[in-house]
């Protein structure tokens, strides 16, 4: 439950009334990435006011009558779809620092140059963002931004989204240690034990993230891992 001070103010005026709640932002986020969330868990306190600041509430038959139930959830849902939200400055600072943060790191891991076949630096996707005026909406949903994102970098760097199949070989002995490494970044399409003990797959992933997971195979198996584009 977020504390008071992080809170902010849902408002919805109906039948002459004033009804309010106070939310954790973070709730915001994911409510427009379309995911199924409990609102009385993102709720500062289970109530509903007709003036949050001064601590006021609204008479229960008013709340029958606007929302038709007592349920916090469905109550907090209805004053958010229906109302306004509010944050202060520095809450939406933070949540639009932390949204442009995932539009850089999801098109780092994801895109490439095609001109190399390599990902672009994080720091560079950043400054190009910069350079074309790229604003976010903390509320707007995060593949739009990606979107659109992608629609001003074009102009400016050789980019795509573009994914890639590797063909990985493993010592027996290595592949309990990187198989939860290999399905984090991507799906494994086929495998096979050789002889030898080796294991053997073919893994499709985001070209953006093969030298990433590369690396890090290479070092949890002493070098002895290989990786290889097809």
């Amino acid at each position: 439950m977020v504390n008071l001070d992080d809170a902010i103010t849902a408002r919805l005026e109906s039948h002459g009334e004033t009804f309010e709640i106070l939310l954790d932002p973070a709730v915001m986020n994911f409510l427009k990435q379309g995911k199924e969330v409990d609102l009385a868990d993102y709720l500062a306190v289970e109530e509903v006011f007709k003036n949050a600041g001064k601590g006021t509430r609204p008479a229960e038959g008013k709340i029958k009558e606007v929302f038709g139930t007592y349920d916090i959830s469905e109550i907090a849902r209805k004053i958010i779809e229906k109302g306004e939200v509010q944050i202060t400055t520095e809450q939406r600072k933070e949540m639009l620092e932390a949204k442009r943060h995932r539009v850089v790191t999801y098109i780092a891991a994801n895109a490439i140059n095609p001109q190399t076949k390599l990902p672009h630096p994080y720091v560079r996707i950043e400054l190009a963002l910069e350079e074309a005026k790229f604003h976010v909406d903390p509320f707007k949903p995060l593949d739009k931004e990606i979107e659109e994102a992608m629609r001003l970098l074009r102009p400016l760097i050789p980019i795509r989204f573009e994914k890639s199949r590797v063909a990985i070989k493993l010592r027996g002995d290595d592949y309990g240690k990187c198989f939860d490494d290999m399905v984090h970044y991507g799906v494994i399409e086929r495998e096979e034990w050789t002889a030898d003990g080796s294991w053997i797959g073919i893994m499709e992933l985001p070209a953006g993230m093969v030298p990433e997971m590369t690396e890090k195979l290479k070092h949890k198996t002493k070098g002895a891992a290989s990786v290889k584009l097809i």
